[in-house]
């Protein structure tokens, strides 16, 4: 269910064993193939897709960042999280993923996709054979897949987090109280890394897509409109929350994505109902703080892959019934690491002097110290993450 990256890559890796899949989609190709969403992947995404054969040349070839720069009070502090760890963040918009991944199944292996599905719902979860039905959208005709499991990779409103009957799983759920407006501008990158502005008047980013694109967020009240943020305001506040002493000029372009995204977090459990997996925003949701919520769609598409292969090549259902506190264990550390940065990039702005305080502390001592920065280096880039 949902051709994202979490169901894209299972259908793939279960393509490759032999295992028969369906994969039904509400949206068109083109759709999935456009929509702007993450572009930030860690390395040890992009290696894992890479030994199962999913990473092509674009992927491998992209722009690799070591390090970001915060920037409070008008100055820079570089956070060397590369150096520190080991490892770094491939540059790779979600919808470039996509459009690698459906070419795969779909293009070169021949996999079973139907795009447009309307009126998609699931049946039978807590049976041995549940099914999924939808309406053709080129018939009109309803359509009928019997199987022996779903995987829930269609988001939180998609149709398999509805299957589940009232109390059959828990949803815990952060609201981080902010929100903030997401922008795409035809503008060169102004910077050569990810920069975080703190500023009183608000949080605002800096992060390259392309040569030509620049993604740039700006913290803005809860429910905002981004009709109330016309091109002036926008790069009025841009210039002002990025300023830093020794900082090249933005440069400036034409903006082509306004949306103002509610600033949230949650978290399913488990992420198993009967034989019903819900994998990616269908399971948890990562406010787009630290460039978390692709690499754990990932991580749950590859950890149910394995634990199917293990099912149907040896029947040894163990890899099912863990799958959840497998999948868990890195969703809440990325939680916890999220809410973290969050306190760092939201607290000059909270009007609270004292988590201002706090915010500046942290900074100082990431940045500053090597031990610590170590430590949070190994979060940020996930390879601490299981334990």
């Amino acid at each position: 269910m949902g051709a994202g990256p979490a169901g894209l890559t299972l259908a793939n890796l279960l393509l490759a064993e032999g295992i028969d899949c369906v994969v039904v989609e509400a949206e068109s190709r083109e759709f999935i193939e456009q929509r702007p969403r993450a572009g930030f992947l860690e390395e040890w995404a992009v290696r894992a897709l890479e030994r199962r054969g999913l990473a092509g040349p674009a992927l491998l070839g992209a722009q690799a960042q070591g390090d970001c720069e915060f920037r409070l009070g008008g100055t820079r502090h570089l956070f060397r999280y590369g150096a520190l760890s080991g490892h770094r963040h491939i540059v790779y918009p979600q919808q470039f993923l996509v459009t690698d991944l459906v070419r795969a199944y779909a293009d070169e292996a021949g996999g079973d996709i139907r795009f447009g599905a309307r009126d998609v719902a699931v049946h039978g979860i807590r049976t041995e054979s549940p099914s999924v039905t939808w309406t053709d959208p080129d018939t009109g005709r309803e359509r009928t897949v019997v199987c022996d499991f779903v995987a829930g990779c269609d988001g939180a409103r998609g149709s398999s987090r509805s299957a589940i009957p009232e109390g059959g799983v828990e949803v815990f759920r952060h609201d981080l109280g902010v929100g903030w407006l997401a922008l795409l501008a035809e503008a060169p990158p102004s910077a050569e890394r990810v920069v975080f502005g703190l500023h009183p008047q608000g949080f605002a980013a800096h992060m390259a897509r392309s040569p030509q694109i620049t993604r740039y967020y700006l913290e803005c009240p809860p429910g905002d409109s981004a009709d109330n943020w016309p091109h002036e305001r926008v790069w009025s506040e841009l210039r002002t929350r990025l300023a830093a002493r020794g900082a090249d000029p933005l440069n400036e372009g034409e903006v082509i994505e306004r949306r103002v995204l509610d600033m949230h977090n949650y978290v399913v459990e488990p992420m198993t109902y009967g034989r019903l997996h819900l994998a990616g925003d269908a399971a948890h949701l990562v406010a787009p703080v630290a460039a978390k919520g692709l690499n754990l769609a990932l991580n749950d598409a590859l950890l149910l892959a394995d634990a199917f292969r293990a099912y149907y090549r040896e029947g040894d259902e163990s890899g099912l019934e863990g799958y959840s506190d497998a999948c868990l264990r890195r969703v809440w550390q990325y939680q916890d690491f999220n809410r973290w940065v969050s306190e760092i990039v939201h607290g000059p702005s909270s009007g609270d002097p004292f988590r201002a305080g706090v915010a500046a502390a942290r900074l100082r001592r990431m940045t500053r110290s090597e031990r610590a920065g170590r430590a949070v280096a190994a979060l940020y880039i996930g390879s601490d993450a299981d334990h």
